[in-house]
C-alpha cells in the first residue's frame, strides 16, 4: 500500500516546453474548477476537460486530484515566498522601516493578486496535508528575513531566529482574515499601515539603535 505522502507526490517534472506548458494548463484548469464547484465537484475527469488534455495526460504527472492539489497549492505559495526573498533582498542595507514596509507590501500584494485563488487555496490546504509545504516554505521566508535584517542600517540585532519567526508568521493572521471576508481595497490599505507600524515597532524594539561613528577631525 502506497504511503500517503508518496501518493501526493507528482508522478513526473516537466522538463521540456510543451510539457511545462501543459503542466501549466492542468493547474489552471484545476483552480478554475476548484472555484466553480469547491472540493465536492473536483475531479480529475473535470480538470483535463477544462485543461483540454486527456485524463490520460494528467495521470502522467498527477497519479490523482490530491497530488494535483498538493502541486497548485505548492506553486501559490512558491510565488508568495519569492515575493517576500525579492522584498527582502531589495531592502538590504536599508532602516528598519523601509524593511518594515517592503516586507507587508510584498506580502499583501502576493496574497491579494489573485485573492479568490488564495481563499480556495487556503480551504483545501488540510486536505492535502499542505502543513508540511507551509512549514518549508516558512523556512525559506525566515532565512531571507534574518539574511535582511542582518544589514538594518539603524539597528543591530542579537539573534534573529525568534524575531523572523514572529514577523513571518504574524503579518499571516490579519492578511487571512482580509482574504476570508473579501476585504474592500481602502480597509486592505488601511491594516496595511497597522501592520506596518506593528512589525516598525517591533523591529526597533528588539533591535540596538545603531549610533553613527563621528569623523575625526
Amino acid at each position: 500500500m502506497a504511503r500517503p505522502q508518496t501518493l501526493l507526490q507528482p508522478r513526473k517534472t516537466p522538463v521540456q516546453a510543451r510539457s511545462a506548458h501543459t503542466v501549466e494548463a492542468i493547474h489552471t484548469a484545476c483552480i478554475q474548477v476548484l472555484l466553480d464547484g469547491g472540493m465536492e465537484r473536483l475531479s480529475t475527469t473535470r480538470v483535463a476537460a477544462r485543461a483540454g488534455v486527456s485524463v490520460g495526460s494528467l495521470y502522467q504527472y498527477y497519479p490523482n486530484k490530491q497530488s494535483l492539489l498538493a502541486a497548485v497549492l505548492q506553486k501559490h505559495l512558491l510565488n508568495v515566498v519569492e515575493a517576500v526573498e525579492a522584498s527582502c533582498l531589495r531592502a538590504k542595507g536599508q532602516p528598519v522601516a523601509v524593511m518594515a514596509a517592503s516586507l507587508v507590501q510584498a506580502f499583501i500584494a502576493a496574497k491579494f493578486a489573485a485573492p479568490d485563488v488564495s481563499r480556495a487555496l487556503y480551504a483545501v490546504a488540510s486536505e492535502v496535508r499542505g502543513e508540511a509545504v507551509v512549514a518549508r516554505l516558512t523556512q525559506r521566508s525566515q532565512l531571507a528575513l534574518c539574511d535582511m535584517l542582518a544589514t538594518a542600517a539603524d539597528r543591530h540585532f542579537g539573534d534573529l531566529a525568534p524575531i523572523s519567526f514572529v514577523l513571518s508568521t504574524a503579518v499571516v493572521g490579519p492578511v487571512q482574515a482580509l482574504l476570508a471576508s473579501s476585504a474592500a481595497e481602502p480597509v486592505i490599505e488601511r491594516v496595511r499601515e497597522h501592520l506596518v507600524a506593528m512589525v516598525l515597532a517591533y523591529l526597533r524594539q528588539m533591535g540596538s539603535e545603531v549610533v553613527a561613528r563621528r569623523a575625526p577631525r
